[in-house]
């Protein structure tokens, strides 16, 4: 009879501890899947404050920025107007942060009004609007006018540059007037290929001739890894007297004069 308990006991023994280590798999596992679950949640959340909370704050700064411009174009008129469309007056360079002008693109919707501020540090391009490469030329000025914008965060300022077409007007308005670039075309490269904010791009070291916009923003458009480039050849420019150019006229509203 003793032996009998003892036997069964032995094979009890082994089936308790089988049923102690389920135990702790299933506990890693649980812990395991909450952990990946919570991963999930703050991506989730990281994203949407990405796409979407960065845009909104980005939007009212932005806003703030355009209302400042217009209100200094109003109080601080230029003194010297005396430009045409052949040699346009070209505004100096402000301080690092501070504002150019604002930039109009129709094909971009009739409300798309950006500013557009002195350098590309994060400090200007995830808050501020539109970047200037401090190095490349002023608006109207020979040269390249260079700037940066994001592409699906803070602001989104450049999120359809792959939508222009040919032929596109792209309207820079500073204190001094409106300045009309036409796009001409886009292109893909890599991060390091930098001579494309040249004064003649593709060609650092050449003398610029031409007067020349560019626009680069981040390619694909949720990703980094490429940069997409718009180039834009200037057309033209009227002084703010004269008031803004047709295509943006009920845009721009009484306060462009």
């Amino acid at each position: 009879m003793l032996r009998l308990e003892v036997d069964v006991s032995a094979r009890e023994r082994p089936e308790c501890a089988g049923r102690r280590r389920g135990g702790v798999v299933g506990t890693v596992v649980q812990v395991f899947g909450e952990l990946l679950i919570t991963a999930g949640l703050v991506l989730v959340l990281f994203v949407a404050w990405q796409l979407w909370w960065t845009n909104l704050e980005s939007d009212r700064t932005q806003a703030d920025a355009v209302a400042h411009l217009k209100d200094d174009f109003r109080s601080s008129p230029p003194e010297d107007t005396k430009g045409d469309s052949e040699n346009p007056v070209v505004d100096a360079a402000p301080g690092h942060g501070q504002g150019i002008g604002i930039m109009y693109i129709p094909r971009f919707g009739h409300d798309y009004e950006r500013p557009i501020m002195q350098g590309t540090g994060r400090d200007v391009l995830d808050t501020l609007g539109i970047g200037h490469y401090e190095s490349s030329a002023m608006p109207g000025d020979v040269g390249n006018f260079a700037v940066a914008g994001h592409r699906q965060t803070n602001g989104k300022v450049f999120d359809q540059i792959d939508q222009l077409v040919a032929g596109d007007r792209i309207y820079v308005r500073t204190a001094s007037g409106y300045y009309t670039y036409v796009f001409r075309n886009n292109e893909i490269v890599l991060p390091s290929a930098t001579d494309v904010t040249a004064p003649v791009p593709g060609n650092p070291g050449a003398e610029p001739q031409d007067r020349l916009m560019t626009l680069t923003s981040c390619n694909p458009r949720f990703g980094s890894s490429e940069r997409i480039i718009a180039y834009a050849v200037y057309e033209g420019w009227r002084p703010q007297a004269e008031g803004p150019p047709t295509e943006i006229a009920d845009q721009v509203g009484e306060d462009g004069k």
